[in-house]
């Protein structure tokens, strides 16, 4: 598929790097697999997110230790420190700044370091929250687009579907253990959403969201993909969308959130590189 007129460029917004210890307000089993943790507190004030795929590193304890290791932050870059944080990145689910009040959806799969966090968090517990560092930000001015995501990536999904226009046409894609892990997704679009039910295979290890966007029909007119997931499942998707579908860079934002087999896969580097 090719286009006539050329997309709009993302653009990268920064944040003031600032970490934040916060306390667990609620804790709701939002399907068997999914936890929402929400937090609170006055060290929200200034929390600033703008974008679908906005993301925090969440800093978690040691063994033995009570509260998290504090980053080192000097003139906005995260330095090197002898002692560095456990962190794992999430997706922000909702930030409400009223309140002071922080959404994060955590997947219980495995035995991660934010998982067991997840299965055990109970109101009263504290965790530090990382960033966000900065907001990927484009012009919602496109014919048409096309979203997948696992269930690590849901809360991104669903903060697109909430982003996008009134009437926009859209058609995304969500790959879940079965119906029990579907989730309500709100939206102003013109929306058709397919739950992909990949039962008892392991996270990680299917097909579902590659032959499912392989075989979406498509309309015309300028468009664009956001798909999310295990980094190895989303190689022949970048590659189907960008040499089949003939979408330019700039149309296209595939992005491993999660990789099979390692612990801690950064899907943002630049955060890290050696630190942002």
């Amino acid at each position: 598929m090719t286009t006539t007129a050329a997309p709009p460029r993302m653009r990268i917004v920064r944040h003031p790097l600032k970490y934040r210890l916060l306390e667990v307000k609620r804790v709701e089993r939002v399907t068997p697999g999914t936890v929402r943790v929400t937090f609170a507190g006055d060290a929200l004030e200034g929390f600033c997110e703008q974008a679908p795929t906005d993301h925090v590193k969440l800093c978690f304890a040691a063994p033995g230790q009570e509260l998290p290791t504090e980053p080192l932050v000097e003139n906005d870059t995260w330095m090197d420190a002898p002692v560095e944080p456990i962190t794992r990145d999430y997706t922000i689910r909702h930030y409400r700044r009223e309140a002071r009040e922080l959404d994060i959806d955590m997947v219980l799969h495995g035995t991660g370091v934010g998982s067991g966090w997840a299965a055990a968090a109970r109101p009263g517990m504290k965790l530090g929250v990382f960033g966000p560092r900065g907001s990927e930000q484009i012009d919602l001015v496109h014919d048409w687009y096309l979203l997948g995501a696992d269930e690590t990536a849901l809360p991104a999904l669903a903060r697109w579907l909430e982003a996008l226009p009134a009437g926009a046409k859209a058609l995304a894609f969500a790959e879940v253990p079965g119906p029990a892990d579907e989730q309500p997704l709100a939206t102003a679009a013109d929306a058709t959403v397919v739950w992909l039910h990949r039962g008892d295979a392991e996270p990680g290890t299917t097909d579902h969201l590659e032959r499912a966007v392989r075989a979406a029909e498509l309309p015309p007119g300028l468009g664009f993909a956001w798909v999310a997931g295990e980094a190895n499942t989303l190689r022949p998707i970048r590659r189907h969308l960008r040499n089949d579908r003939g979408l330019t860079r700039d149309q296209v934002d595939v992005d491993g959130y999660w990789k099979r087999g390692t612990a801690n896969h950064d899907h943002h580097e630049d955060e890290h590189t050696p630190h942002a």
